[in-house]
């Protein structure tokens, strides 16, 4: 029997924390000693630049630093964000234990995101959804590209088949670059105009998987 599964994007796909992420990093730029060329950022900032590693991010932006400037403020912004989120969390998008409980009991299911470590496990902490995923990786825990990332998960735990659910345009490229198949969450952050399956929300994914694979 083959075993197929499915791999989660974060950011526009399972949750929407740019709010959150927003306040934190604002309480690290109004401290920062040295000028980071500006002391707050908004949840529309952080929501352009979700899915991108953190190198890409940093870069955009805080460009008035140089690049081990950038560097160490945004390692204090992504530590201290990890903390914020395991107290304050973000916003779940509608019916997604519901979803993620009817799925897993057809599919593995697991997380792969280009954040840094320890942001999966707060949004895992906080909502107590660790039993419903067997495993995660990250950008912070691979070093890699996102389609690189995707075949050591799909690798480690032997998948014949797998789709991804992401949001962004990238997110379809590094699926195709990896071998995955792409499903386009529509309700998220950007649009994926030659994504072969889309949902317009969260719970319409069980009725989709079932049409493809059961």
């Amino acid at each position: 029997m083959t075993k197929t599964g499915i791999i989660f994007d974060m950011d526009g796909t399972l949750w929407d924390s740019a709010a959150s992420v927003a306040a934190s990093w604002s309480e690290i730029l109004a401290t920062w000693p040295k000028d980071p060329g500006r002391r707050s950022i908004t949840a529309e900032e952080i929501s352009s630049v979700m899915g991108q590693t953190m190198t890409a991010i940093s870069q955009k932006l805080f460009p008035a630093l140089d690049s081990e400037g950038q560097t160490a403020l945004a390692d204090a912004c992504m530590d201290y964000e990890n903390t914020y989120l395991r107290e304050h969390g973000g916003v779940l998008y509608p019916n997604l234990r519901t979803t993620l409980q009817e799925l897993s009991g057809h599919f593995p299911l697991y997380i792969v995101s280009n954040c840094q470590k320890g942001y999966i496990e707060a949004f895992l902490d906080y909502y107590q959804l660790h039993d419903l995923f067997i495993d995660h990786l990250c950008w912070g825990d691979t070093g890699l590209e996102k389609d690189g990332t995707m075949t050591r998960m799909a690798e480690r735990h032997q998948l014949d088949s797998w789709y991804y659910v992401g949001d962004i345009e990238a997110d379809y490229r590094s699926t195709q670059k990896a071998g995955g198949t792409f499903i386009h969450a529509a309700y998220g952050f950007g649009e994926v105009l030659d994504a072969p399956y889309r949902i317009q929300a969260l719970d319409e994914l069980p009725s989709l998987m079932k049409k493809i694979c059961l």
